[in-house]
C-alpha cells in the first residue's frame, strides 16, 4: 500500500508490466487525468476506461489495496495534500507541533526532507540533466510559479554566467507563447512547480513538448501535472512546520546541479567568469576593500 511519499500513480507505474491487457487499459485511463480520473464511483471509473467493474476491483487489489474504498481514500489524501492552502497547512502543523524552539522544529523537518529526497533521487537522471544543461548547442529556458519563480531566477543567474543562450521567462503568462515560438527541438525548458500547481505551467509544458523541447521539472513528492510532459523530474520533499512549503532541499539540488554543470566545461566557464569580472570592474558594481 502506498504512503504519502509513494503515490498511487507510483504504484501503478511500478506494477504496470504485471497487469493484464484490460488492467493496463484501466491504468492508462487513471494516469491520463490523475488523480481526478480515479475519484468517481467504481462504475464510472470502469466505464470511462472501457473495462468491467470487476476489472477495477481486481486491479486495485493487485496494487495492494484492500478494496476500491481504500484506493479512493489514498487518492483523496493526495489531492488534499496538493491543494492545501497556507492556512490549512498551518493549522495542521500547529495541532501536532513538537515542543522546542521553532529553529529546532524546522531543522528536524528539513533534515528529514533532505534524507528522503537523497534516498529517492536518481543519480543517473541527475547526471543526464547536468549534461543537457551543459550542451551549448541547446538554448535553455527557465520559469517558475508565484513562489518558485525565485528559484528559477536563481538557477538562471548562475547558468547565465556558465554558458550562453539562456533565457528567464517573464512571469506574465500572456507572453509565454512568444517564448515557445523561439524554442527549437532539442532546447531545454526548466520548470519549477510545487503545490498548489499552476495550470498555466502545465499548458506551457505541453506546448513546449510539442516543439520537441526537453522538459526538466522541479516539483514535490506528489508531482506537478507538468510531470507527464517532463523528460526528467526531480521530486523533492517540501514539508515544513509552517504555513509555507520549504524550498531548502530544492535549492540544495539546484546548487549541486550548478556545480555539476560548471565542472563539465570549467575551462570555458572560467573564461566567461574572468570576462564578467572585468565587466564588473568597469561598472564598479562591487565595493573594493580599500574604498
Amino acid at each position: 500500500m502506498p504512503s504519502i511519499r509513494k503515490t498511487v500513480s507510483d504504484v501503478i507505474r511500478a506494477r504496470y508490466d504485471d497487469l493484464t491487457r484490460a488492467e493496463k487499459q484501466l491504468a492508462d485511463s487513471l494516469l491520463d487525468n490523475y488523480p481526478v480520473s480515479g475519484l468517481g464511483s467504481i462504475t464510472t471509473v470502469a466505464e470511462n476506461a472501457g473495462v468491467s467493474t470487476p476489472t477495477v476491483a481486481r486491479m486495485v487489489q493487485k496494487l495492494g489495496f484492500k478494496g476500491y474504498p481504500e484506493f479512493q481514500a489514498h487518492l483523496h489524501a493526495e489531492l488534499e495534500a496538493t491543494l492545501s492552502s497556507p492556512i490549512a497547512k498551518h493549522d495542521r502543523w500547529a495541532a501536532k507541533a513538537p515542543d522546542g524552539h521553532v529553529l529546532n522544529r524546522f531543522a528536524d523537518v528539513v533534515m528529514a526532507n533532505m534524507r528522503q529526497t537523497l534516498a529517492d533521487l536518481d543519480t543517473a537522471s541527475f547526471d543526464a540533466v547536468a549534461t543537457l544543461l551543459s550542451e551549448r548547442q541547446r538554448s535553455l529556458y527557465f520559469v517558475g510559479g508565484r513562489i518558485t519563480s525565485a528559484l528559477a531566477d536563481y538557477l538562471f543567474t548562475h547558468m547565465q554566467v556558465i554558458r550562453p543562450n539562456v533565457t528567464l521567462m517573464a512571469s506574465r503568462t500572456g507572453t509565454w507563447p512568444q517564448y515557445v515560438l523561439n524554442m527549437r527541438a532539442g532546447d531545454v525548458l526548466v520548470i519549477f512547480d510545487i503545490r498548489r500547481y499552476e495550470t498555466e505551467l502545465a499548458r506551457l509544458a505541453e506546448m513546449a513538448r510539442a516543439q520537441g523541447v526537453a522538459i526538466i521539472l522541479f516539483t514535490d513528492a506528489w508531482a506537478s501535472p507538468v510531470a507527464k510532459f517532463a523528460e526528467h523530474c526531480f521530486r523533492i520533499e517540501i514539508e515544513a512546520p509552517s504555513a509555507w512549503d520549504s524550498s531548502v532541499v530544492i535549492l540544495f539540488v539546484v546548487e549541486a546541479l550548478i556545480e555539476a554543470v560548471q565542472s563539465k566545461s570549467w575551462e570555458e566557464t572560467s573564461a566567461r567568469m574572468k570576462t564578467l569580472e572585468n565587466l564588473f570592474e568597469q561598472t564598479r558594481l562591487f565595493r573594493k576593500p580599500s574604498e
